[in-house]
């Protein structure tokens, strides 16, 4: 039976990369695999006899003591409790293979120099670009925002990237030069897996050897979702409510297109956004934090899924999801979303940012009959079915796992 490290900062559903995490697990494990977690302490974890080795929670920005400060940024910078667990843990358990998800600024890259002088293979899937910026999603307060490449590392700083704190930004900045220096991913990291094939070219960009990417897209059980292809009247947003995602664009597309929005989510711009749907007397409803059958049965009852996004998105969850429940997607022209639309076939696309061109898109889908919407989705559940499986994403994590010399029985992959 082969043995799986799975490293991420938090075991339980959070986001986009705690599902992939969590599904891949639960994959592997029904593959035959061992799975051996390695996370924070978490009341919402998920139970796990490996959970005396977890390490204690951090989260920037939190309302900490100054003592409680004082004793968690170096555990930002370089945690010596990660490395010290985790050294535990492998000296009762000999995974063959480590698959690390986010573990920045929580448990941090001080293991994974670890995991190479115990000479096990590791690799790291990206969900953002922290590897590259130190903010990890290469925004800041005027946009899109590049000024760190070439090892200018001080912008973090001089910009106030995390939280718009001068603190946490050098934190985070001390990390990043710390790591760099290290070489803790270049040295110690055998393969990257990358959802999209932007990231690869703009983490080349940076600087990073091609050769040590992968792109797998991700993936979603499809079985799990029951599509419905009918058509309806408004179109739905879901996931954070933050600056990045362009809700303000969307929202004023919303109300020039004259249409009716669903927004499910929360996050730091939602009061602004409240206001600035009274202000523009917009048809737009906040549902809150939605998750599950609720969620799943808001995105039916929808004419499209609208991801506006105003920063380099990787290879969001949302738009397979959409397509998983048999609806058509309006994505912005950015980062890894493009990948992810099939023109006309499966949803359209328009200027990120551009409030007259999403409008556009939005009065686009609206006119399009009801049998073309149908048929878009159909197209949309049927693309995810073949090329966003979970046996297509399992055969080529394996295949990765193959070139590092990893042996396992193809009795329980071959499925």
């Amino acid at each position: 039976m082969p043995t799986l490290l799975a490293i991420n900062n938090y075991y339980y559903y959070r986001g986009g990369a705690e599902t992939v995490f969590l599904e891949h697990n639960r994959m592997f494990e029904a593959e035959g695999w061992k799975v051996i977690p390695f996370a924070m302490k978490h009341p919402n974890n998920f139970e796990t006899p490996w959970s005396k080795y977890f390490v204690e929670e951090i989260e920037l920005g939190a309302e900490y003591s100054l003592l409680g400060k004082l004793n968690r940024i170096p555990k930002v910078v370089y945690s010596f409790e990660a490395r010290r667990n985790l050294s535990r843990l492998l000296d009762k358990a000999s995974p063959d293979v480590c698959h690390a998800h986010n573990v920045y600024h929580h448990i941090s890259p001080s293991i994974l120099s670890l995991l190479k002088r115990r000479g096990i293979p590791t690799v790291l899937t990206l969900h953002d670009l922290k590897i590259a910026c130190p903010a990890y999603n290469m925004v800041t307060h005027d946009g899109i925002c590049e000024r760190c490449r070439g090892g200018r590392l001080h912008n973090v700083v001089v910009h106030r990237c995390i939280k718009g704190s001068t603190w946490l930004s050098t934190v985070v900045m001390v990390e990043a030069i710390l790591h760099r220096l290290l070489g803790s991913y270049r040295r110690c990291v055998n393969r990257f897996v990358v959802p999209s094939r932007f990231y690869v070219d703009k983490l080349s960009e940076w600087g990073m050897p091609v050769s040590v990417f992968r792109h797998v897209p991700n993936f979603v059980n499809a079985a799990s979702y029951w599509p419905r292809y009918d058509s309806g009247n408004s179109f739905v947003y879901f996931g954070r409510v933050s600056r990045e995602k362009g809700l303000a664009t969307l929202i004023r597309a919303a109300a020039s297109a004259r249409c009716r929005l669903l927004v499910a989510g929360t996050g730091p711009e939602l009061e602004k956004l409240r206001r600035l749907v009274a202000q523009l007397h917009a048809d737009v409803t906040f549902l809150g934090f939605l998750t599950g059958e609720t969620l799943h049965e808001t995105v039916r009852c929808a004419r499209a899924v609208v991801l506006p996004s105003e920063w380099y998105e990787n290879a969001p969850m949302s738009v397979l999801e959409a397509y998983a429940l048999g609806k058509p997607v309006i994505g912005a022209r950015i980062g890894g979303i493009p990948e992810l639309i099939r023109e006309d076939e499966t949803g359209i696309s328009f200027t990120s940012g551009d409030e007259a061109s999403l409008a556009a898109a939005l009065r686009d889908m609206t006119e399009r009959s009801g049998a073309q919407i149908e048929e878009m989705g159909r197209r949309a559940r049927q693309w995810v079915e073949t090329e966003f499986s979970a046996h297509v994403y399992r055969e080529r994590i394996l295949e990765i796992y193959r070139e590092l010399g990893v042996k396992f029985s193809n009795t329980h992959t071959t499925r």
